[in-house]
């Protein structure tokens, strides 16, 4: 008896043992990633107030939130909200066909390698270095921020090219303004520092207007470690051939392969 009942402990065991490793969760669906995707390299982007600013929708952030209170030019500090809330996943509105609301800086100029302090143009910009929207006292503090070959914006085919990506972005406190053919960004004026997060999924709007960009949900990531990794720039983010056309605002179910290349 002792002997059956010793067995019959054993295979009660071996059932629980096995009962728990098969209903462990073995989804690899980044979704599922509390700690973030395990990119070795984060896409560098640009974000104005269509899309994170106080008192936006979906998340009708306080000024607080955004930093709205320290605004400046050159201003790198992690938005308050996304430094309290690592982790956490939200949605984020991207403007409008025309009016949009998040941008890839696809090339570096050579000013901006030039200028200093160090060899790598994105770097200095993110310092910010001189005429890049250092606190320097003279006029050229933004000299080099205006019309910026290759800031293009994202419209839904892109938004989709994200997904799975890590991204570092400078957040605009007001519109990034776009000249077309050929393509041109003026970055000039107040920032309300720096986000950084992954992205998980870009779907259609219907509960907008007729030219409403995709809601893009994203989990919010370390600001401070993910500047600590390579950042790359979008350099096959598809180029709008004016501020209506295409009207791309649905999400391909396979948009093409994103393509990065090394910051300089």
């Amino acid at each position: 008896m002792k002997n059956a009942s010793t067995s019959r402990k054993i295979g009660l065991l071996l059932s629980l043992a096995l009962s728990s490793l098969f209903s462990c969760d073995l989804n690899n669906d980044p979704d599922d990633d509390d700690d973030g995707f395990s990119n070795s390299s984060a896409v560098f982007l640009l974000i104005d107030e269509e899309s994170i600013d106080n008192g936006n929708p979906p998340n009708n952030f306080s000024a607080n939130d955004v930093n709205d209170q320290l605004v400046t030019i050159g201003l790198r500090q992690p938005l308050r909200f996304f430094e309290n809330n690592m982790g956490r996943e939200i949605d984020l509105f991207t403007g409008q066909v025309g009016d949009e609301g998040w941008f890839a800086l696809k090339t570096i100029p050579n000013s901006w390698i030039t200028t200093g302090p160090t060899g790598n143009g994105l770097r200095n910009y993110l310092t910010p270095g001189p005429s890049l929207g250092a606190a320097v006292p003279d006029d050229d503090r933004e000299v080099l921020l205006d019309k910026i070959p290759n800031v293009t914006p994202l419209r839904a085919t892109g938004l989709a090219m994200l997904v799975g990506q890590t991204v570092y972005a400078v957040v605009y406190d007001s519109d990034i303004s776009i000249n077309y053919s050929p393509l041109t960004g003026n970055l000039q004026g107040d920032n309300l520092g720096v986000v950084a997060f992954d992205v998980i999924r870009a779907v259609e709007r219907t509960d907008g207007s007729s030219s409403d960009l995709p809601r893009v949900t994203i989990r919010i990531r370390s600001a401070s470690s993910v500047s600590g990794l390579d950042l790359s720039l979008f350099s096959n983010a598809p180029v709008p051939s004016s501020s209506s056309e295409p009207f791309d605002i649905a999400p391909p179910a396979n948009p093409p392969a994103i393509v990065l290349n090394p910051a300089n």
